[in-house]
């Protein structure tokens, strides 16, 4: 004789109950005593206990055969170990959990279906726009080709031939998926799939139009002005809105994304928004002082380089740089010099570098002649 519990008792249902409160009986013990959140000692064999009894009675003919038979109408059919080892869920109690209330993937119980999606925007483009860093620094405004699906002028995007339109796809129904169903031990459950007919579109094209064959979409090359800001730097992203891929009928386009890439350049360098350059001087307007030419992003500026100055000396021009991105006014200019070393003299030059490197360590007495100090004539020895 049996000394199972009797499967009404355990789910405390009457014989004649409907299958949906059965369906909610069992939901409610099954999360009042899984192992997973009760923590009693017996908390997983009540848990078998209730999912055996629900496997049986959730089944028409095996519940049939129970009412009729009790427990010998259904032995060798079902134990409670073979219901968690046979059931393809594929990870025991706790998944199987899981997935009959909500946390599976794929899964879902009861009859209701999934729409297709609506319209889908258009994608996202990339641009790499190089630019020189007189443009960065002062922006500028320039048109770019853009290669690009559009929405197909002769079929308006819909990628049926001209007169036609896309027909719902038979096989999912305009949904865009199937749906297959599973019975199991624990109910009856629903996968779904992209429908592989329509490939997810839910329409299908009997009459393809000629123009895009049935793509809905031609590619074509646009011509696009863009904005450079003034301080632009290098790796910046600039969005274009709405210049991006046409989505599907009734879908927004896509962005334009253009990325900023400054050319190197050949004098200056930038640090920030400040410039850096370097200048030669001769010796005679370091050690005399001068006021010199120097290149600026803005143009030539004149500079004064100061008596003594010695070669690696660094300047601030004010100013001179790059303008601010997000801000009112310009970086500055730092103009490092170094001291041009002549490589061939004439004779004169020679002879008055010695006779300066002679005074300059005290073992001359000689004077100038022509009254000129030993300072003019080197520096117009050397002045071109």
């Amino acid at each position: 004789m049996s000394t199972k519990r009797d499967y009404y008792e355990i789910l405390g249902v009457s014989k004649d109950v409907p299958e949906a409160e059965l369906k909610k009986v069992y939901r409610k013990l099954a999360m009042k005593y899984h192992p997973d959140r009760n923590k009693e000692a017996d908390a997983e064999e009540k848990f078998k206990e209730i999912s055996e009894a629900y496997a049986v009675l959730s089944d028409t003919d095996k519940r049939s055969e129970y009412d009729r038979f009790g427990h010998a109408g259904i032995d060798g059919h079902y134990s409670t170990e073979d219901i968690f080892r046979n059931a393809d869920f594929g990870g025991g109690v706790g998944d199987i959990f899981d997935m009959f209330f909500g946390g599976g993937g794929g899964f879902r119980s009861g009859g209701g279906r999934h729409r297709r999606q609506g319209p889908v925007r258009g994608s996202d483009l990339r641009y790499d726009l190089s630019i020189t860093l007189k443009d960065a620094a002062f922006g500028t405004e320039t048109k770019i080709n853009v290669p690009r699906a559009e929405n197909c002028d002769t079929c308006g995007g819909s990628g049926a031939k001209k007169g036609t339109d896309p027909k719902n796809c038979p096989t999912c129904q305009g949904s865009g998926q199937t749906n297959r169903v599973q019975n199991t031990p624990f109910g009856r459950f629903m996968t779904t799939a992209t429908c592989n007919v329509c490939h997810g579109k839910g329409q299908i094209i009997e009459s393809p139009c000629p123009a895009c064959k049935g793509s809905g979409k031609i590619k074509k090359v646009r011509k696009i002005s863009v904005k450079i800001p003034a301080g632009a730097d290098n790796g910046m992203r600039l969005k274009v809105r709405g210049e991006g891929e046409a989505g599907s009928p009734g879908a927004p386009p896509g962005d334009l994304y253009v990325v900023i890439h400054v050319k190197p350049h050949d004098k200056f360098e930038r640090v920030g928004d400040d410039i850096v350059c370097e200048i030669p001087i001769s010796f005679t307007q370091a050690a005399l002082g001068a006021n010199v030419m120097v290149n600026t992003l803005h143009g030539k500026v004149k500079m004064h380089v100061p008596k003594g100055t010695q070669t690696g000396s660094i300047f601030r021009l004010k100013g001179k740089g790059i303008s601010h991105l997000h801000g009112h006014g310009q970086g500055d200019q730092h103009v490092r010099v170094f001291i041009k070393t002549p490589t061939k003299l004439t004779s004169e030059q020679k002879r008055l570098l010695e006779e300066f490197d002679k005074i300059s360590s005290g073992n001359s007495t000689r004077s100038s002649k022509s009254g000129k100090g030993i300072f003019e004539k080197v520096k117009g020895a050397f002045e071109v």
